[in-house]
């Protein structure tokens, strides 16, 4: 499958996505169709192979959660992007399409707090329990006192 042919398929399937580039391909969907998307991308666009998922604070504009999927045997690569929105701090969890997805969605929990709906053992994964706070967000206090690591 080539980058246009899916790029013709994200854009029958879901009309809001935006695409661009090719190598990987940038696709942004409403959050509401995040884990929709995810399980397209895989039944369809043969996207099995999961890379990794982050998220990126951009303050104002709020948090945004981002994964890497692969269809290796095709060459295409695509980086799924879905904007959370000022205040917001929950996404869908892609834990029931992707398994590797659970250990990295509770490492973003973890730093960024965003709480995943439907993951199977939300909890913190780094950083322990009295742990107060999301260290990767913008808006953490460098400063604050910690509890000693373990």
């Amino acid at each position: 499958m080539t980058s246009d042919q899916a790029r013709t398929l994200i854009a029958e399937r879901f009309p809001g996505a935006q695409t661009a580039g090719d190598a990987p391909m940038a696709v942004t969907v409403p959050v509401d169709a995040w884990a929709r998307f995810a399980r397209f991308a895989k039944e369809t666009l043969g996207c099995w192979f999961f890379s990794f998922l982050t998220a990126v604070d951009w303050k104002d504009e709020g948090l945004e959660v981002v994964a890497k999927i692969d269809n290796v045997d095709e060459r295409l690569s695509l980086l799924v992007k879905a904007r959370l929105g000022p205040g917001a701090s929950a996404c869908p969890s892609l834990s029931g399409v992707y398994r590797g997805a659970i250990w990295m969605e509770r490492e973003c929990y973890d730093m960024f707090g965003i709480r995943f709906e439907g993951h199977p053992d939300l909890r913190r994964i780094l950083l322990g329990d009295d742990w107060e706070g999301y260290p990767l967000l913008k808006s953490y206090p460098m400063d604050a006192p910690h509890p000693p690591f373990r």
